[in-house]
């Protein structure tokens, strides 16, 4: 988590940095969601052929290289086609671990595994944005040290002498089924996607053109991603109390309100700024756990690691599609269209939610599932789909 958190804030700045358009860094961003979508459907397959630590080492080896490719040559070409090999790599490294954490889990202790797993997730990810402070993002230290960090993730699993699982490859479910059962949880999966990309790709770029110096955009992205470890648990919680589309009604309008303010108040104190930066992500990246928790609800056990797998690629598909769309409108009306669009984003899926409730009644509470804690695109995987 930390190499692949230093890598996507790295690029993403870098190419701020070098000058790229914002709708060209949209699109070397996007690349690694379509990969990553392509790696999905073919890890298993490959996990299946040759086994989880080879596929890992394999993987984790591509990967390696890739980054460092990538910092030898500057070019929005190669780095798209690059971050088309890189996300394909970084969905066959997370089947490996999540399908072998699955394995070692039981029904007493899957629960718990899960929540540290997703804390070690969050606080990965974001402690990495504090590394660009010591390397400098115009250099090619940091391309070097997330090669590193990857490069060490090999040694744990091919020393590890517990055998590996199998792995099984889940069925296909058609969409047009699955928007039938659940069409909120379907819209809000999608749209998480759309959010979740920008945060993480666009908001390095966002950053950086506010004025923002390294250790600025470190911060932004560090809270960023560290606040969804406070909110994950409470809000999930409260989901499984009531309404859960109440509960993601109130997540997007907190989210517009907050994102709202950054767009149009630009001369903010930075506390105050950060803190608005916080509490949006906090609730905004709980977003795809609510959706996929309230698909669940509508959804025999049988179905829901086949319907898991297909929200993962529509989430995919909005996150892939996002970079480019907020890049685009990055560059035509400056650097507040960034929380702009974020704000357009959560307040079309708050009215699609409130227009939901009034065509369907909630689950009884005896039919609904626990909550599902789960990160989406890069780092959601078996582990998350196996305890639904």
């Amino acid at each position: 988590m930390l190499g692949a958190g230093l890598q996507g804030t790295e690029i993403s700045l870098r190419a701020t940095l070098e000058g790229f358009p914002a709708p060209v860094t949209g699109v070397v961003m996007s690349c690694y969601y379509v990969g990553y979508m392509a790696g999905t459907a073919g890890a298993p397959r490959l996990v299946r052929r040759v086994g989880h630590i080879r596929v890992f080492a394999a993987m984790a080896a591509v990967a390696s290289a890739t980054i460092l490719v990538q910092g030898m040559f500057v070019h929005p070409l190669t780095w798209s086609l690059l971050r088309l090999v890189s996300g394909f790599c970084f969905a066959g490294i997370y089947v490996v671990a999540e399908s072998w954490l699955n394995d070692r889990a039981s029904r007493r202790t899957r629960g718990g595994l899960l929540a540290v797993y997703m804390a070690v997730l969050y606080i990965g990810l974001g402690s990495a944005q504090f590394l660009l402070i010591p390397t400098g993002p115009a250099t090619a230290t940091p391309f070097m040290l997330v090669a590193v960090l990857i490069s060490l993730a090999i040694v744990p699993i091919v020393i590890a002498a517990q055998r590996a699982p199998e792995i099984e490859l889940p069925r296909k479910v058609r969409y047009r089924e699955l928007y039938r059962n659940s069409p909120l949880g379907v819209v809000a999966v999608t749209v998480s996607g759309m959010v979740t990309s920008s945060v993480y790709s666009m908001g390095p770029v966002y950053a950086r053109l506010s004025g923002l110096d390294t250790s600025g955009v470190a911060a932004f992205m560090g809270v960023s991603i560290l606040s969804a470890v406070v909110t994950q648990y409470p809000i999930g919680r409260l989901s499984d109390r009531i309404d859960r589309r109440t509960v993601i009604a109130g997540v997007c309008v907190l989210a517009t309100l907050c994102a709202a303010v950054l767009a149009a108040f630009r001369g903010l104190p930075h506390a105050l700024f950060l803190a608005l930066t916080a509490v949006f992500s906090g609730v905004a990246l709980t977003l795809y756990s609510l959706a996929v928790s309230h698909v669940n609800d509508h959804l025999e056990p049988a179905q829901m690691v086949a319907a898991s797998s297909a929200l993962l690629r529509l989430n995919g598909f909005g996150a892939a599609v996002s970079p480019v769309l907020v890049g685009s409108l990055i560059a035509g009306f400056g650097p507040p269209a960034y929380f702009a669009a974020l704000a357009g984003l959560t307040s079309l899926l708050t009215v699609y939610d409130l227009w939901r409730k009034t065509r369907r009644r909630p689950p009884p509470r005896d039919q609904k599932k626990s909550f599902v804690a789960a990160q989406p695109q890069a780092v959601t995987g078996r582990l998350g789909r196996q305890t639904n």
